[in-house]
């Protein structure tokens, strides 16, 4: 089966980098198909743990307990029918049934090509022995007939794996056996951090610190931009600047590369990642992306650092033993954010362009779920130096996307708000990225049984370091101080900021 994939992804791979500028989509997405065909079981029975969970189910058996490979197809349906459901993923209508049927058409013209030029081959043998220039004749006719069918069956073959491949992009990621099932309420409290939490005050909001302090301008930004854009002025600028280096410090720390990505990106590559470019779940779709008008191809502006770090190892072969990499971006990202209404948006919560250092992990397969605790370990340690209260959630399945394979968020207490928001995010994809990316890794030697090494798909990770505003609310709501009238007077700032302050201010007192 994976012969036969590959040959499939071969081709592709071939014809698409005669036409295509970016890379070859084709291997990623038939690969894809395969892995859909490998990962039913131990996902559809949701009882084991990740390792288990990367292995094909029908590789533990012996040939004699091989499940039926219909009935394993089957049950391969049912599970990512389950896992769409369970995801709120908008697949379109009839995707499920579409991509069985076209896979089914795909081998078999795949069957009948195959055999057609087993037979050109042969008749090639044949017309280069035969003397008698009559009898040569008559089978130059036959394979001249011959190459036409076999021209008319790539043909067929092509576009058949073109929908094929188009229909893999809509599927989401499996799921962690133990991520919980629903919607944002049903996440699962992992641990708490931080000073005791405040009670909810008015006085602490954001907004009003921001006006007394004079450190926003969002009335400006509306006339200069619109709604939800913002000017940082004195001190809060100038906390931008800190939070972005103190949290690249200690990426550095950790083993992490620094990378200053490109904000604009191919609208592929962020559908690659995983990132839908429209809000399907509105009863009016809307751009969930700023797209570059008359650009071709078609270019959009990133909405997290994620998309270029990933697109930058987009068909990379890593040699053995040179993983993991492990870098950290610093990147402006912008979100339409269509659909979003309400008390969410106002202030530095929910805007449209933000700065954000994220940190990006490529790894082999069987070491993700080792790096993404690695992740939230590296999460922990900037957001405790930050002295503010936050929470680690394990996150449900509505709430991972499309790629996410298993999510945790960070949720600072926001007394102004009177609410947890979240301020960061860490996702193991495991090869969802890559398989659409194109990114693999040599592997020393090969697995027991077998004598040649594979060549994988690697695992790719995320996480945000630093989402600025975010931080920015956390550090004001929860360091303020009140004159005798309940007014804000100025700012306790955690001293681990101190070192990456640039000049003086009169209002702050590091703590």
């Amino acid at each position: 089966m994976q012969s036969y994939m590959t040959s499939i992804a071969a081709r592709v791979c071939q014809r698409r980098v005669q036409s295509s500028p970016l890379f070859s989509s084709g291997i990623s997405l038939s690969f894809w198909i395969l892995h859909t065909l490998k990962f039913p079981e131990s996902h559809y029975d949701q009882k084991v743990r990740f390792k288990e969970c990367c292995k094909c189910s029908a590789d533990q058996c012996s040939p004699s307990e091989t499940p039926d490979r219909l009935s394993r197809y089957l049950r391969v349906l049912i599970y990512k029918s389950h896992n769409a459901f369970n995801r709120r993923f908008p697949l379109p209508v009839g995707a499920l049934q579409s991509i069985a049927r076209s896979y089914a058409e795909q081998k078999e013209l795949s069957g009948q090509l195959d055999s057609k030029r087993h037979t050109q081959s042969l008749l090639g043998d044949r017309i280069r022995t035969i003397k008698d220039p009559s009898e040569k004749q008559a089978v130059l006719g036959e394979a001249k007939a011959l190459k036409a069918e076999i021209m008319s069956l790539e043909e067929k073959v092509a576009a058949v794996e073109e929908k094929l491949l188009g229909l893999a992009l809509h599927l989401p990621n499996d799921t962690h056996p133990e991520a919980p099932i629903g919607p944002d309420d049903a996440a699962i409290i992992m641990s708490t951090h931080g000073p005791p939490v405040m009670s909810p005050s008015p006085e602490r909001d954001h907004v009003t610190i921001g006006r007394a302090l004079g450190l926003f301008e969002f009335e400006a930004a509306a006339i200069v931009t619109g709604s939800s854009w913002y000017y940082l002025l004195k001190e809060a600028a100038l906390l931008e600047n800190a939070l972005t280096n103190y949290a690249i410090s200690i990426a550095l720390k950790h083993g992490f590369q620094f990378v200053m990505t490109p904000d604009v990106v191919r609208e592929d590559v962020a559908l690659r990642c995983g990132f839908q470019p429209r809000d399907y779940n509105s009863d009016h779709p809307a751009s969930q992306t700023y797209r570059i008008a008359d650009s071709s191809p078609e270019l959009v502006l990133s909405g997290t650092a994620e998309i270029p770090l990933a697109g930058m190892f987009a068909n990379k072969m890593f040699p053995e033993n040179s993983l993991p990499t492990k870098v950290v971006g610093l990147g402006r990202s912008f979100r339409a954010e269509a659909g979003s209404r309400g008390a969410d948006t106002r202030g530095l919560y929910r805007v449209h362009q933000f700065s954000k250092v994220e940190l990006f992990v490529v790894c082999e397969e069987d070491s993700s779920a080792q790096y993404l605790e690695e992740i939230r370990k590296i999460q922990v340690e900037i957001f405790e130096g930050l002295n503010f209260p936050f929470r680690v959630l394990d996150m449900p399945t509505e709430e991972l996307g499309a790629s996410a394979y298993r999510k945790y968020d960070m949720e600072a207490w926001m007394p102004g708000r009177g609410a947890w928001g979240e301020i960061s995010s860490a996702s193991n994809c495991t090869d969802y990225q890559a398989r659409r990316l194109h990114i693999r890794y040599r592997r020393r030697f090969a697995p027991s049984g077998q004598t040649q090494a594979p060549i994988p798909f690697a695992h790719t990770l995320n996480g945000t370091a630093a989402a600025i505003p975010r931080l920015i609310i956390a550090l004001l709501e929860n360091g303020v101080r009140l004159d005798e009238k309940g007014k804000p007077s100025g700012l306790d700032l955690p001293a681990t900021l101190r070192p990456f302050w640039l000049g003086t201010s009169d209002i702050i007192r590091w703590v």
